[in-house]
């Protein structure tokens, strides 16, 4: 009886270990079938344990943790790769599954499946190990326990996390920088879409791991932490996109199985299969519940999640609800396009951070790519139309680019969408600066106006007047005259390059269209289409040959590729044999036009004049001379000149043979011209004959050929300084020398010196030829400085610009790099020549417009000339003030400069500017002296206007004191750098208000006192230690009867008194050089008297001396004792300023400028405030270079317009809470009901 029992347990056990194997082997082989086809899937009668799992997992209920631990299932062995919830990999420690994706070593397909396999085993563990997951992959130190799953609910849990989440850093994951967590984002959303499509075939449907994440996620998105909403948000967002790849697969595999019922039930009845009919019709209706259960779960992380975030706070939380969903329209467009998902990509189009915007453009790229797609967004279209094409203008250059191409695309779907003013907004974008935008610009334009062929062109040649091209060439052409943008062909044809290059190379044509006589019908190009078409061609040929993009697009050349370089050579060697045979005939036919012969001249640059020997051209090159020597016969416009002497100068190339047939050409030109100015001269400077008309004509036209060939030509051996230097003396003697006559022989003279320092400089000059060309530099230079008196005012400007140039070249810095045997050559302007070039400054520059007699012109628009007026004037400045950055003159010339700063900032103040700070760096104390110089001379002006009573209420006062203050901020914040400079400054300043005794007897203030309280602007700049010692040297000039005054009149001495006595007492050093606020009061608390009798004598003996010694003159010692001064004083330390811990902001739109910039200063408790804010915004308030924004995108006004904030129903609480202050951004819906998206009917609303 006992054996039997035995016997009867162990067939017991047999059989449990036996159903055991097998239930293995159906989970495994079910989890197999994940990998087969759908239709394999549907064709498998064992499809229907997967209902019959979820079946029995929804009557099992939750199981508490450790039930299946006691039964051995948690327990592994180690082949299975997983121990109590955690990877192990190659016998490692074990790791959580956090660990295992930061990691990357390990392919996500095998993560997920030892996931499944743990899940499988114990289902709750397993989930509290996905759950510790997702709050680990948010940075939080915290972990879930067991307790607290089995017995809080998911917002205690959050509530929890959320406690013990690290407040030192606000960096989590996702906004980490560095590649491995940009490779962690990646894996990241690789495991959540690797686990669902793992999983999609029975565990997502046993209603209880899908529905224990989504409410986990739902939640953590909905936290005030930003770390936990940004991570299960986009965590969310992949889920969703997941679930939608099942759901289309879902959808296939219906329309697959009812395509197979349909075609098994139409076969006659002796072949139809019953059984098999039953088993579709089962197959149908468990996907159709598989369907609705997955419907189910995308409305509840669409309605959880993303209805709520796609408006947060934070920009990375909306754009990834944006990028998903442009993502779920484009894969499942039967559920998701339709106008109740696009109007979220709609409203967000006003977002007002470019990453949102941009993240919209690139979800409706995808859509539109498709035709099919895109026409059925025929609604969303004409609502959002408007907005989509004034985001080409937006701020964000990035977005913009992207609305030119969505808006291509739209194009490209339909052409009666745009009409013909949006078509023209974007035009003209072809012409803008940045080039992602032109090329984008031009993009559609070419789609536009030369991709539709009419039938009749399908049969026209390839090349050639009658051509397609032909026609194209001649659209181009009404497109360019049209812009009217005719200095910017350039543009244009490097904005088509990428998309239409075969047609601008296309360069047969255009030779065929000039030159060609147009057939019977056909309507010939006008002179200024011809002279667009000219223009267009050389635009073309330059792109080719260089390979850049034009002057302001593009940051310098890039390196070519092997295959660019290829195609550069072969068209360049096109170009060349193209137009060396019709260049000429091209000269030759326009001859007389400037514009043509001008650009014309400018091919033979880009040739390879190689072919000219290899290809027998040089009868083509004979012609090209004979054309160029007829073009500078006829023309004296400079410019026709100036690309004569080009030609010539890139044709006579010592390297090709052909460089003696066309030296022999241009010496012969030469010799000409010299001897008929020569003879010219003579006549025109005989004694006691007044020269007529037409002697003055042939000289000018002769003298000018001269100076345009002298330009790129060494003409050194015809000596023509002593006869431009006769001309010039003439013309000073008699008085009634023609302006351009003077103009000319300067311009020449100027460049016969050049070449002369050029020979001299590279050793191939004679013995003498350094003292003659020292001569001839100091003589004509001379003569420049008795011009600059001149009654005409061209003649002068001319004067003063050669002047600037040789003082520029033959200064202190001409010996530089090894140079020094130039030394005697330096040339050092005397006093009169300094002060001569400073009046013709302040005459010529510092003028108002409508002074300005030069910027009138009959022939132009006044406003076009008014600007070319400015534009020259600014470079005049812009010359004088390169002298004092390079001490070519005195520094303290500078101070006429610097008054004018308030009075002309809009013309000069970045001019001005840039000299102020290149001065400073030079010299520190200078600069500033030269600073107080200037305020001096403004205040001695204000006084011979006003008389001596000065009222501190007037309008010159006051822009006196504002022109002091912007100087104060120019020093920056760093004291300690600028200590003597300020100190010397305030010495100087003071000297200056006690200089002059009051004309109104003793007892009366002096004449100056007012200019202390312009003085006191600069008294914040002074440390602690400074501050007391000004104030003793203020006593110095102070009367016991000065320091009892309180009258009106001495107001300006107590106002500056009490801002040199403020913050006197302070123990910190200053505000940015010493310790920061929090340390400067435990410093005061622990030991305050013995800081400031270590500091304040220490400061006041070293102040002391400077001043004693500064007023002996004795420049080297002062500066010897302030060195001396600035080794001996300590400085403190800086302190790190506190993190703010207050998530609360005020408006941007209501801080002033100042507002944003003065937080940054740590503001001591004793010391007085600087006050930046009592005035309006700053013309000076940092260095900062000035942010030049290109003229087609300064559509910021109206895009802050459109882009009005709306509140929103999310608190953001950033870690530390200044982290992410500039993200606060709001948003506003447009064109669709705003209050729709809070009503509870758009938040109820079903996706099916």
């Amino acid at each position: 009886m006992f054996l039997l029992c035995v016997y009867s347990r162990n067939l017991n056990v047999i059989f449990e270990i036996c159903m055991v194997v097998v239930m293995t082997s159906s989970v495994v082989h079910r989890e197999a079938e994940s990998q087969l086809s759908s239709d394999t899937d549907l064709d498998d009668p064992d499809g229907k344990h997967a209902k019959t799992g979820k079946g029995m997992a929804a009557k099992k209920g939750k199981k508490a943790l450790g039930d299946k631990a006691k039964g051995g299932g948690a327990g592994r062995t180690p082949g299975l790769g997983r121990v109590n919830g955690h990877h192990q990999e190659n016998g490692m420690e074990n790791m959580t599954l956090f660990e295992v994706v930061k990691m990357g070593k390990s392919a996500t397909q095998s993560v997920v499946d030892d996931w499944i396999e743990a899940y499988k085993h114990d289902r709750d563990i397993a989930l509290l190990d996905l759950i510790n997951f997702f709050i680990q992959c948010s940075g939080c130190k915290g972990a879930v326990s067991p307790e607290m799953f089995r017995h809080m609910q998911n917002s205690e849990i959050i509530r929890k996390m959320t406690e013990e989440f690290d407040e030192d850093s606000g960096d989590y994951p996702l906004t980490m920088s560095g590649p491995q967590w940009k490779k962690f984002r990646i894996s990241f959303c690789d495991f959540i879409a690797v686990l669902v499509r793992q999983c999609q075939y029975s565990i997502i449907y046993d209603e209880y791991m899908m529905d224990t994440v989504i409410s986990l996620l739902t939640g953590l998105s909905d936290s005030q932490v930003r770390a936990f909403r940004h991570t299960s948000t986009l965590a969310a967002m992949k889920l969703m996109t997941a679930l939608v790849n099942v759901a289309l697969n879902l959808s296939i595999n219906m329309d697959n199985t009812q395509r197979q019922y349909e075609a098994e039930r139409n076969k006659v009845v002796a072949k139809r299969a019953n059984d098999r009919l039953e088993l579709l019709l089962q197959k149908r209706k468990e996907l159709q519940e598989n369907q609705d259960e997955i419907e189910n779960m995308m409305n509840a992380i669409f309605k959880g999640v993303f209805v709520h975030r796609y408006r947060d706070a934070i920009a990375e939380i909306r754009a990834v609800c944006i990028e998903e969903i442009g993502v779920w329209m484009k894969l499942y467009s039967d559920a998701f396009l339709n106008d109740s998902y696009l109007k979220y990509v709609g409203w967000t189009m006003h977002d007002k951070q470019g990453e949102v915007r941009l993240k919209c453009l690139t979800a409706l790229q995808g859509l539109f790519y498709s035709r099919e797609l895109g026409a059925r967004l025929e609604l969303f279209t004409s609502r959002f139309k408007d907005r989509i094409v004034s985001m080409t203008l937006d701020k964000e250059y990035d977005v913009a680019v992207q609305a030119v191409k969505l808006l291509t695309l739209v194009l490209q779907s339909s052409d009666e969408v745009l009409t013909a003013e949006d078509c023209e907004s974007i035009y003209h974008l072809v012409y803008s600066a940045h080039r992602p935008i032109a090329v984008s610009a031009g993009e559609f334009l070419f789609k536009k106006l030369f991709s539709h062929r009419d039938p009749e062109e399908e049969g026209l040649p390839r090349r050639g007047r009658q051509s397609l091209n032909g026609s194209l060439i001649k659209t181009t052409v009404f497109f360019f005259l049209e812009s009217e943008l005719h200095e910017h062909g350039a543009y244009l044809v490097d904005s088509l390059w990428d998309c239409a290059s075969e047609l601008l190379k296309d360069w047969e044509t255009m030779i065929s269209l000039l030159l060609d006589e147009p057939m019977s019908g056909e309507e010939a190009l006008t002179d200024r289409q011809e002279t667009a078409l000219v223009e267009i061609m050389l635009c073309a040929i330059r792109q080719a040959c260089e390979c850049h993009p034009p002057v302001g697009r593009g940051t310098g050349k890039r390196v070519l590729s092997a295959k660019e370089k290829k195609t550069q050579l072969d068209d360049r060697t096109r170009i060349t044999e193209m137009f060396a045979v019709a260049l000429p005939l091209l000269l030759a036919k326009y001859c007389v036009d400037i514009d043509k012969v001008t650009n014309l001249l400018q091919i033979p640059k880009y040739f390879d004049l190689d072919i000219y020997t290899t290809g027998r051209l040089e009868k083509h090159l004979d012609a090209l001379l004979r054309q160029i020597w007829e073009v500078q016969d006829k023309h004296t416009d400079t410019e026709v000149l100036e690309a004569c002497s080009t030609t010539y100068h890139a044709l006579c190339n010592e390297e090709f043979t052909i460089f003696n047939r066309v030296d022999i050409a241009r010496s012969q030109l030469l010799d000409e011209l010299v001897d008929k100015f020569n003879r010219l001269l003579e006549d025109f400077l005989q004694e006691g004959e007044e020269p007529d008309e037409d002697d003055a004509y042939q000289v000018l036209s002769t003298l000018k050929k001269i100076s345009a060939f002298h330009n790129a030509h060494d003409l050194s051996k015809w000596d023509l300084f002593t006869s431009n230097y006769r001309l010039l003396n003439t013309g000073l003697q008699n008085g009634d020398m023609p302006e351009q006559i003077v103009i000319h022989a300067m311009q020449c003279t100027h460049y016969i010196i050049l070449w002369h320092l050029a020979k001299v400089s590279d050793g191939s000059s004679l013995k003498g030829d350094m003292v003659n060309l020292r001569k001839q530099m100091r003589a004509f230079c001379l003569m420049c400085q008795r011009y600059l008196n001149s009654i005409n005012n061209a003649v002068k400007e001319q004067a003063f610009t050669i002047l600037c140039d040789l003082l520029m070249i033959f200064s202190h810095q001409i010996m530089s790099s090894g140079r020094e045997q130039l030394e005697p050559l330096v040339y050092t302007p005397d006093s009169s020549l300094q002060a001569d070039l400073l009046n013709f400054i302040l005459d010529q520059v510092f003028i108002d417009q409508d002074d300005d007699n030069n910027s009138t012109d009959g022939q132009q628009d006044e406003e076009a000339s008014k600007i070319e007026a400015l534009h020259k004037r600014r470079n005049l400045l812009a010359a004088y003030c390169k002298l004092i950055i390079y001490n070519v003159v005195e520094m303290n010339t500078a101070a006429d400069i610097f008054k004018q700063y308030m009075r002309y900032y809009n013309d000069y103040g970045d001019i001005i500017k840039d000299t102020l700070s290149k001065t400073r760096q030079i010299d520190k104390v200078q600069c500033a002296k030269t600073l107080v110089l200037s305020l001096q001379a403004l205040f001695n002006e204000m006084l011979s206007e006003l008389g001596f009573n000065v009222d501190r209420s007037t309008s010159a006062f006051c822009g006196i004191k504002e022109l002091a203050r912007r100087f104060s901020l120019t020093f920056g914040l760093d004291q300690l750098k600028t200590r003597e400079a300020i100190a010397m400054l305030h010495k100087d300043g003071i000297e200056f208000a006690f200089k002059e005794p009051s004309p109104q007897g003793q007892g009366s203030p002096p004449l100056n006192l007012a200019f202390l309280d312009i003085l006191s602007e600069f008294s914040s700049k002074l440390i602690r230690q400074d501050r007391r010692s000004v104030h003793m040297y203020l006593e110095r000039f102070m009367t016991v009867q000065m320091a009892l005054q309180r009258e009106d009149c001495w107001l300006p001495l107590i106002s500056y008194r009490n801002s040199l006595q403020a913050g006197g007492d302070d123990d910190t050093m200053s505000v940015v050089s010493g310790i920061s606020s929090r340390g400067s009061t435990r410093s005061k608390k622990s030991k305050p008297a013995t800081s400031s009798k270590r500091k304040l004598p220490e400061g006041v003996l070293l102040f002391n001396t400077l001043f004693s010694v500064a007023e002996e003159n004795s420049c080297s010692s002062s500066d010897a004792v302030w060195m001396n001064r600035e080794q001996n004083v300590q400085t403190p330390v800086m302190m790190h300023s506190p993190h703010l811990t207050s998530t609360v902001l005020r408006d941007p739109k209501k801080m002033r400028p100042e507002d944003s910039y003065t937080p940054q200063q740590p503001h001591h408790h004793h010391q007085a405030a600087i006050d930046y804010n009592r005035r309006g915004s700053g013309l000076m308030e940092d260095d900062e270079e000035p942010i030049v924004e290109d003229v087609m995108m300064s559509s910021e006004d109206r895009l802050e317009d459109i882009n009005e904030g709306m509140d929103f129903d999310t608190i953001d609480i950033d870690l530390p809470a200044s982290k992410n202050r500039r993200e606060r951004t709001e948003l506003k819906p447009d064109y669709f009901d705003p209050s729709s998206i809070m009503d509870d009917s758009v938040l109820n609303v079903s996706m099916f």
